[in-house]
Formats: structure tokens, sequence, C-alpha cells
């Protein structure tokens, strides 16, 4: 059981966690969630035993072995595929002082320790990660420095996955990841028997993976049983009972109150009164519900246009000229219509026409003279708005 007693973290003389406490039970999959700054990655920093609490306590098995990712991402000339296996330290050290030792007893004794942790299955089992996490055969076999920071990344988890530790922390995974990718990892957490803390604001990986999910409000954590859905029925009746706790609560005060006004002066009820008085005195208040501010979007309806809204015929796009990314696109978009564009990391969603409007007079393609675009591309959040009319080619 991993034990979270009364943690207190202030920062910068704020308070970011007041009390926090939860019991997560041996083996239960808990998503930890709540806003952003609400101070996740900080509690899961306290339980990694990366950062220090000002009060409280973290208890768990001693022999435990807690696997969290670093922040920095793996680099050099080593290959995901060693970077994984590396993360295997006594299966690494093993086999380093077998390729050292000329004693034959010490030798015997390394080939029955690694046959006891199953070291001749790792390489298989290394592959195996890399290709779930988006890694081919070829890619296992590059140098870590050809990648950029999210590949390496993924690197960093499938060697967290590969390490299979006691208590697994995750935050938020699935940022690199593409949705096969995605889809693979939650089926991999759910087979896993690690005692899991994931932070996440994924409700789909919520779901299928979290067995509980720890709230975190206020500064104070509040553990629920289920996945996300279950979360918010329960969080939902949970503060509906309190509001009616709290309603009922301030009916009786004020009914005390009446009392005690109307009564204390009498000689006949004085005593009556004070006993109220006592009793309005040693009641606490009940706080009224907190409601998340929620975020709304508004976006205004566009005048009406006739379809296809965009038509792209064997259209080509790439980063370098010659080389295209993308090619033979044929595209047909109507108004009112919503497309989701897939396709694994690297394969060019966003320089695909459909996602760079200001460049469709290099490629065949046509849409109405009166047509407007405004796009965010991510993950630096550029924003693109372009009120007036795209110049058309007719083709």
């Amino acid at each position: 059981m991993l034990n979270i007693s009364g943690i207190t973290v202030r920062l910068g003389g704020r308070t970011i966690l007041d009390r926090a406490s939860a019991a997560l039970p041996t083996g239960a999959r808990v998503g930890l969630i709540g806003r952003n700054g609400a101070g996740k990655t900080t509690l899961m920093k306290v339980v990694a035993g990366l950062n220090d609490p000002d009060d409280g306590s973290i208890e768990m098995p001693k022999a435990a072995r807690i696997g969290y990712i670093a922040q920095e991402a793996p680099a050099g000339d080593q290959t995901p595929f060693d970077a994984v296996l590396a993360a295997d330290v006594e299966r690494a050290a093993l086999i380093a002082e077998e390729e050292q030792t000329d004693d034959p007893h010490r030798i015997a004794d390394i080939h029955e320790r690694l046959i006891a942790i199953d070291a001749h299955s790792a390489p298989a089992r290394a592959a195996r990660i890399l290709v779930g996490l988006g890694f081919d055969e070829e890619m296992q076999g590059r140098p870590l420095d050809s990648y950029s920071g999210g590949w390496k990344m993924r690197v960093a988890l499938a060697a967290l996955l590969f390490s299979e530790p006691d208590i697994l922390l995750l935050d938020e995974p699935s940022n690199h990841l593409d949705l096969e990718a995605t889809l693979w990892l939650e089926s991999f957490l759910k087979n896993t028997r690690a005692t899991m803390l994931l932070i996440s604001h994924e409700r789909d990986l919520l779901n299928n993976v979290a067995d509980h999910i720890c709230h975190l409000e206020g500064g104070k954590t509040t553990l629920y049983a289920g996945g996300y859905d279950a979360f918010e029925k329960q969080r939902a009746e949970r503060l509906a009972q309190l509001e009616s706790a709290r309603a009922a609560q301030e009916a009786q005060r004020a009914k005390l109150q009446d009392y005690i006004a109307r009564n204390s002066a009498r000689a006949s009820t004085a005593k009556q009164a004070q006993s109220r008085a006592k009793a309005l005195a040693r009641m606490q208040p009940i706080a009224a519900a907190v409601e998340d501010p929620t975020l709304s979007f508004d976006f205004p309806s566009p005048d009406a246009l006739k379809p296809p809204l965009v038509t792209l015929d064997l259209a080509a796009v790439g980063y370098t000229p010659g080389q295209p990314v993308l090619q033979r696109l044929n595209l047909r978009i109507d108004p009112d219509e919503r497309v989701a564009l897939l396709g694994r990391n690297g394969n060019g969603k966003p320089r695909s026409p459909a996602c760079s409007p200001r460049n469709w007079h290099r490629w065949k393609a046509a849409w109405p003279h009166r047509a407007r675009c405004a796009s965010v591309i991510s993950p630096s959040i550029r924003w693109r708005n372009w009120t007036r009319p795209i110049p058309r080619l007719n083709i």
C-alpha cells in the first residue's frame, strides 16, 4: 500500500498542498486529477522522493521500487533499444560483471540470477515495448541524438515501463504519443501489476486505465472508486449532499439565532436561550461547495457557402522542394463537416494542405471566393487568422 499522510507543501509563501492524504491500495491504478496549478506534479514528486514536504509523510514497503520519468530526455549515441535495456540496472550490472570475472563459482551465481529475473527474454520485451510506442526495427537502431525531444521522451517512457517498478508514477504519459501509441499504452497499463499514480487530462485514458480517481482540489485530496465517469457521478452526488447539509445547517442556525434573540431577555427562558447560544457556538459551519470555473468556447457562425468548401486534386506537400511528405492527395470538405486528421507522428499532419490554408495556392486546390480561415497550430500555439479572402486558384 502507498499511504500519503498529511502532506503539506508551501512554495513562495503559497500553500500548494494542505494536509493532503490518501491510501492507495496495492496494485491500484489511480488517476490523479485536478486543475492546472492544483499541485498534481508537486504531489507526485513528493511521492517519488524528489521533493521534501513541509509536513506529512509518504509510507510504502521498504523494498518497493519507484519508477518516475526524469525531466531530461535521454540523449547521445546510444540507441533507443540499448537505452531501454539499460533501464534494468540489475541485469546490466550482472552482464557487465560476467564479462569481467574469471571466477567460475561467481559466473554460475550470475547465470542463476539472470535466469531468476528472466534476463534472457529482456531484449524481446524491450523491442515489444518500443514497437508499441512507435519505433520500428530500423528506428530502434538509430542514435538518440537523431530524434526530436518528443521521440526521446518516448524512449524514456519505454525505459520506465521496461524496468517494471513496484510503484509506477506517470505524469501525462500520452503527451508525446499519437493515437496508435496511446491505445497501445492504455492496453499495457491495464495489464501492469504495479501500483500506479497517473496524471492525465484525457478522459478516455482515465476511464480505460484507472480504477480509482484521486481528486486534488484546494490542496486536499479525495479518493473515489472507479474511472473518470464514475468520479464525476460520485462527486456530483457528494456536492449535492454537501449543499443539502449546508442548507439544513443554515436553517438550523437561523432558527437558533431567532430563538436566542426573542428569549434572552426573559427570565423564564434565559436559561434555554443560553443553552442554544452555546449550541450555536459549537456548530461548525459547512463551507459552500466551490464549483470549478469552466472555459466556454464560442465560435461565431460563418456565412453560408455553397459546397464544396475545399477541394484538393492530386495535391503534394513537403518541407523540402522535390521531397514531398504527402502526395497524390484528393480531398473534398463541405460546409458543416468536421474532419479529424489522424496519423503517426512525423507523417505530415500539420503540413498537410488541410492545415495550411495560406499555402493553398501552391497546390491544386479550389475553394469559394468568400472563404475565410483561422487556425491554431500546436505545440507553439501560433494563431493564424486570415479574415480576407484567400486568392483563388482556378483549375
